[in-house]
């Protein structure tokens, strides 16, 4: 199984239109320990990009220029380069995304 890897973008300041949600690296926390529960994770990484101090890789940057031009909202949630939530997001859009690669599931 090949490795997948699952990229938050985000910042400290909440964006406008999320007032009153979590925070970016409290949604990247969050989705960390409910992924863990429900998948067997050997084969995800993670990473947090704060898109105000992005890593100097060309990848991220045009992401976050995307990201300004186009005025998503933040947190956004990637699986590896397919955008699969903006803003808040929803375990079950996360999931169904990570079900597309096999991911395994945790025995109950």
């Amino acid at each position: 199984m090949k490795q997948i890897k699952i990229t938050v973008y985000g910042a400290e300041q909440i964006c406008a239109s999320c007032v009153g949600a979590p925070g970016s690296r409290d949604t990247y926390e969050w989705l960390q320990a409910a992924i863990g529960r429900k998948y067997i994770d050997d084969h995800l990484k993670y990473e947090y990009i704060d898109i105000d101090q992005p890593p100097n890789v060309e990848k991220h940057q045009a992401f976050i220029e995307k990201i300004v031009r186009d005025d998503l909202f933040y947190p956004i949630v990637m699986i590896n380069d397919e955008m699969v939530a903006e803003g808040i997001p929803r375990l079950k859009t996360v999931y169904h995304a990570l079900d597309k690669h096999n991911i395994p599931l945790q025995n109950k």
